[in-house]
């Protein structure tokens, strides 16, 4: 494993791949991968792109590889396919899309499931993102499922969110909604060449307007990813919003968050971890059909299995500080 990850570090796709791979499948060589590579984290410049489906959004990410690569930068990227709902899998919808780049040094595509996540955004798509950052990638960029309001996930892990909307598709409506002009620091008003674009601009500056004052005004662009036009001011307000996190305090307090939120995280899966197969060990048939015939219920049996594995790990300390 050591090997695999020098040859990723030193920027081997192949061997990159088989980190995320390892990663994805949550392997027992995941926290060594993760631990090994965190140290070489946090160069990378991470983009998420989210929208509801149909906006454009793999469209829209294949115009800003190619832009990127004219400027010289190395490109990864994370699409975040829905999952399969027979094999867990995703469907690779993004990667076809995105073929044209595929045998590419500079760019990694790696279509990914939501494996279940609501946000349409798993864990391990967070950790794929890191580990091709710490590979050399110059830009991350994450392209979510689209499965509307929860789409919020996405501000948790990204430096720069650009939201897509589209006219035609109930956006005035859509943008309206709680969470979803919190999210954005770049709005993009694409397949602008239809009917009502210019209706979309104005309606979600009047709500920034609205909004006040802020040190960040989210710009509000048009483009149509299809042919490439609005490309090059996407990618000078992705620029302009990295420099302007590099300055402000608002970029201190959003590192500082994600940070938080992803010790949370490991926290979280590894104390589910840990819960769960206590429970699998302790569930007897005797147990559920005390359930099922509400003899006990579930709050009870879940507090008393708490209570246990708290308590053993208390006892494992005072034994190991005698």
């Amino acid at each position: 494993m050591e090997n695999t990850i020098k040859k990723a570090l030193k920027g081997d796709p192949r061997a990159i791949a088989r980190l995320i791979s390892l990663v994805e499948s949550e392997s027992t060589f995941a926290h060594e991968i993760m631990k090994a590579i965190y140290a070489h984290t946090g160069k990378a410049h991470l983009i998420g792109v989210t929208g509801a489906p149909g906006a454009g959004k793999s469209t829209l990410v294949d115009k800003i590889i190619s832009r990127y690569k004219e400027l010289g930068k190395s490109v990864g990227i994370i699409a975040v396919d829905p999952s399969s709902p027979f094999s867990g899998g995703a469907i690779l919808g993004d990667r076809l899309r995105m073929q044209q780049h595929a045998l590419d040094p500079s760019v990694f595509i790696r279509s990914m499931g939501t494996r279940g996540s609501l946000g349409g955004l798993s864990r391990a798509a967070y950790e794929a993102a890191l580990i091709l950052d710490a590979c050399g990638k110059d830009i991350v960029i994450i392209e979510t499922a689209g499965v509307g309001q929860t789409e919020i996930d996405i501000v948790r892990i990204a430096d720069t969110v650009i939201l897509l909307l589209v006219p035609g598709m109930g956006d005035d409506v859509q943008i309206m909604k709680a969470g979803i002009m919190e999210i954005a620091d770049i709005f993009v008003v694409n397949k602008a060449d239809r009917e009502g674009a210019d209706k979309i601009v104005a309606e979600v500056n009047l709500m920034l307007d609205i909004a006040g004052e802020r040190p960040w005004r989210p710009p509000v662009l048009k483009a149509i990813a299809e042919s490439g036009q609005g490309i090059d001011d996407i990618i000078r307000a992705v620029e302009e919003h990295r420099l302007y996190l590099q300055k402000s305090e608002e970029g201190k307090k959003r590192r500082s968050s994600r940070i938080r939120h992803e010790v949370e995280e490991i926290l979280r899966r590894d104390i589910a971890r840990v819960v769960e197969k206590q429970w699998k060990e302790r569930s007897s048939n005797d147990l559920i059909e005390a359930l099922a015939s509400r003899r006990s219920d579930p709050y009870t049996e879940a507090g008393k299995l708490l209570e246990g594995i708290l308590g053993a790990a208390e006892n494992s300390r005072e034994v190991e500080g005698a």
